[in-house]
């Protein structure tokens, strides 16, 4: 045609017969392969534009990836924390009342009598409770100050899945004749005793001396709660000298949490029935007066697992604002490279090629554009989740499901910005087109 032999190139510094080449070949299209073919090639032609282009979509699936691996994190990190507590636990804890937790000073409360009760529950394996309260601990010349005096019972150990490193453990003789023993954290008998054996040392908590029966072997922090850092005692130690309550001798010392181990064979919700008769009765209120909850370490999970989903939630909508720039960011230069590369899809049409097969051309340079975007979002955003978890406090959990659905985004984003670009070349008049300059 003397159109194309008078005027220069103007797309993308093609020949004339480069593009009668391309604009033939584009009307022998006849599979997927092929068209993304061609569009690869297109895309290579302005490689650094079109990496600056796919700048956005990288962006958005790296941080998508990213913040649900951060967030997946944390939450495993809360999971491994309630299973740390102990094995197959459920919890019985005060509400609370007017008088703080277990109701009133007078009325219903959760006591330390009603921890045998729960333990001659058919199921319940083991019981344990704890009354903390911070003491000055002396001994060997060393002072620690606030050290978290920790009056327990002789399960714990079994139901809190902790062990001795040496000495023994409370018994029950200790419990009925209030002993004044202790069971030192791994911690605590290092920075008073250092190397030497405490076993049968004598300390002062406050101003009750205490023989040391055990020590506990290394299990750092789970939680909030440093078990390292705690010293043991009978519970009913830390009531007779520690905590008393002039409400004791009438209803009993107040506990605010038992731990009840339930069999793995035993039917939980009969178990936890059984408890709340047994208690109700004990008392001689109803079950819906009963002035505690009990929760198992599933539900606790279950119910941060809600707190979490909203944030994760959050956390996702925010990288797929990137992810939407990124689109912004491929139908502009799309716009550009359709007004770029009119008098070759002028040519391409004067050569037979339908409005269908420019409108797949440019569609698939786009979705081209977002795919390659998305595995390079794909390899950054895991490798920023692995470094981000190795270099920071927080736990990094990469999930499966979100680089599919960071992909699966990216494609999408690609086809739905790139349609109206593509679209409107498709729609350009060939005369129009071949006299563009």
């Amino acid at each position: 045609m003397a159109v194309t032999q008078e005027h220069p190139p103007v797309a993308l510094g093609n020949t004339p017969r480069d593009l009668h080449d391309e604009a033939a070949e584009s009307t022998r299209l006849i599979s997927p392969l092929e068209i993304f073919r061609i569009a690869w090639e297109g895309i290579l032609r302005n490689k650094i534009r079109s990496l600056l282009t796919m700048l956005g979509v990288i962006i958005g699936v790296a941080a998508v990836i990213v913040m649900i691996a951060i967030s997946a994190g944390t939450e495993a990190t809360i999971a491994d924390q309630i299973k740390g507590l102990g094995a197959n636990l459920l919890f019985i804890q005060a509400s609370f009342g007017r008088g703080g937790p277990g109701g009133n000073e007078t009325g219903p409360m959760l006591t330390y009598d009603d921890v045998a009760i729960v333990a001659g529950i058919n199921g319940v394996v083991g019981t344990s409770v704890e009354m903390p309260t911070n003491q000055p601990v002396k001994a060997n010349g060393t002072t620690l100050t606030d050290v978290q005096l920790v009056g327990t019972t002789p399960d714990y150990p079994s139901v809190r899945e902790v062990s001795l490193a040496d000495g023994r453990f409370l018994n029950e003789q200790d419990m009925d004749r209030k002993t004044k023993v202790a069971v030192l954290g791994a911690g605590v008998a290092q920075e008073i005793f250092g190397d030497a054996d405490p076993i049968g040392q004598s300390i002062t908590v406050d101003n009750v001396k205490l023989t040391v029966v055990g020590v506990m072997a290394d299990k750092g922090v789970v939680g909030n709660t440093d078990f390292d850092a705690r010293v043991y005692v009978p519970i009913t130690l830390v009531y007779s000298r520690f905590v008393p309550s002039q409400f004791a001798r009438f209803v009993g010392d107040r506990v605010q949490l038992i731990f009840a181990q339930i069999d793995e064979n035993a039917n939980l919700d009969d178990v936890k029935t059984q408890i709340q008769l047994k208690l109700a009765s004990s008392k001689g209120i109803s079950v819906s007066e009963l002035p505690f909850t009990m929760q198992t370490q599933d539900d606790i999970i279950e119910t941060q697992g809600a707190a979490t989903e909203a944030f994760r939630n959050l956390l996702a909508w925010v990288a797929g604002v990137s992810l939407i720039v990124g689109g912004i960011g491929i139908m502009n230069i799309m716009l550009v490279s359709v007004t770029e590369r009119t008098r070759e899809i002028g040519i391409r049409q004067s050569v037979g090629a339908t409005p269908n097969d420019i409108r797949l051309q440019f569609l698939a340079e786009a979705l081209m554009l977002s795919l390659v975007g998305g595995l390079i979002g794909i390899a950054a955003g895991v490798a920023g989740a692995i470094l981000f978890g190795a270099t920071s406090d927080m736990r990094t959990v990469i999930v499966p499901g979100s680089i599919v659905l960071a992909f699966a985004s990216a494609a999408a984003i690609g086809v739905f910005f790139g349609f109206y670009p593509a679209n409107k070349a498709a729609q350009l008049d060939p005369i129009d087109a071949l006299r563009h300059e």
